[in-house]
């Protein structure tokens, strides 16, 4: 309803990760909404976790959004201005 172009939640980490909490956790800096779709399917973001996050930032692209960030609070401008956080696209 609002025409917006991008959609930003600030939480507690600076970038989504998956395998969260595992030796081989890796933070994300871009996803694809297909790659967002697949780790959502694999079970890498938890609903007690990041799971409502992206699951929000998936229906608003799925709305016609261009972009969601995920960030914290600390990097949201730099996030904002194109660096820090996780960015979820449409398409690369």
């Amino acid at each position: 309803q609002l025409e917006a172009d991008l959609f930003v939640i600030a939480t507690d980490v600076e970038r989504v990760c998956v395998d969260f909490g595992k030796p081989n956790e890796r933070p994300l800096d871009r996803l694809t909404l297909e790659e967002t779709r697949r780790y959502m399917e694999e079970g890498q973001f938890p609903e007690g976790s990041m799971g409502p996050k992206i699951a929000a930032s998936l229906v608003f692209l799925e709305k016609g959004g261009k972009e969601a960030i995920i960030t914290d609070r600390a990097h949201l401008f730099e996030a904002v201005q194109g660096s820090g956080g996780t960015r979820i696209v449409t398409q690369v």
